[in-house]
C-alpha cells in the first residue's frame, strides 16, 4: 500500500512539474537544432497538449515559454504575434475534445491543426508584409493575398508531415507510458 502510494506520488510530480519543464526544453532544442522549415514539434504539442496536462493554462504556458525561449535565441520577427496566436488557437481548440483524440483521428488532426496554423500565420506574413518576394512586399490585394498562400504551399508540406510524426510519437509514448504504470 505504502509502496502504491509514493509511486502515485511520484507519477504526480513527474506529471505537473517534470513533464512540462521537459517538453519545454524539447520543443527549444528541435527550434534551436538544424531542421527543415517549419519541421518542429511544436504543432503537436498544442494539439496533444490539452491531452497531457488537464490545465488549458499549463498547455498555454508549455507553449508561450518554449517558444519564448526559442526567440530569444533565434531572434524575433514581424509576424511573432500571428504564430503564437495561432498555437494559442488550436491549443483551445483540441483541448476542448481532447478526450476525443485516439490514433484514428489524429491524422485528421494533425492536418486541421497544421491549417489553423497555415492559415493565421500567412495571413500575419500577407498583413505585415514581413516575407516578400524579391524584397518586394506582397500587394494589398487579393492577388497578393493569394500569392502569400501559394508561396507557402511548400511549408505547409513540412508543417503537416512533421505534426503527423511528432502527433503520433507523443502519443505513443503516452500510451507506453501509462502501459507501464499500470504494471
Amino acid at each position: 500500500m505504502l509502496h502504491k502510494r509514493i509511486m502515485h506520488n511520484f507519477i504526480e510530480v513527474l506529471k505537473k512539474e517534470i513533464f512540462p519543464i521537459g517538453l519545454i526544453l524539447i520543443l527549444v532544442f528541435a527550434r534551436l537544432i538544424p531542421h527543415p522549415p517549419n519541421f518542429t514539434p511544436i504543432i503537436a504539442v498544442a494539439i496533444l497538449s490539452g491531452y497531457f496536462f488537464k490545465n488549458i493554462y499549463l498547455s498555454f504556458a508549455t507553449l508561450f515559454i518554449s517558444m519564448l525561449l526559442a526567440d530569444v535565441f533565434i531572434g524575433f520577427y514581424d509576424n511573432v504575434f500571428f504564430v503564437y496566436l495561432s498555437l494559442f488557437l488550436i491549443a483551445c481548440v483540441f483541448f476542448k475534445i481532447s478526450k476525443k483524440i485516439n490514433f484514428k483521428n489524429l491524422l485528421v488532426y494533425s492536418f486541421v491543426g497544421s491549417l489553423i496554423f497555415f492559415i493565421i500565420s500567412n495571413l500575419g506574413v500577407w498583413v505585415l508584409g514581413s516575407h516578400a518576394v524579391n524584397n518586394i512586399p506582397y500587394e494589398r490585394s487579393l492577388s497578393g493575398f493569394i500569392e502569400c498562400y501559394i508561396l507557402a504551399l511548400p511549408f505547409f508540406g513540412n508543417t503537416f508531415l512533421s505534426t503527423i510524426i511528432f502527433s503520433y510519437a507523443g502519443l505513443f509514448s503516452e500510451h507506453l507510458f501509462k502501459k507501464k504504470l499500470a504494471e
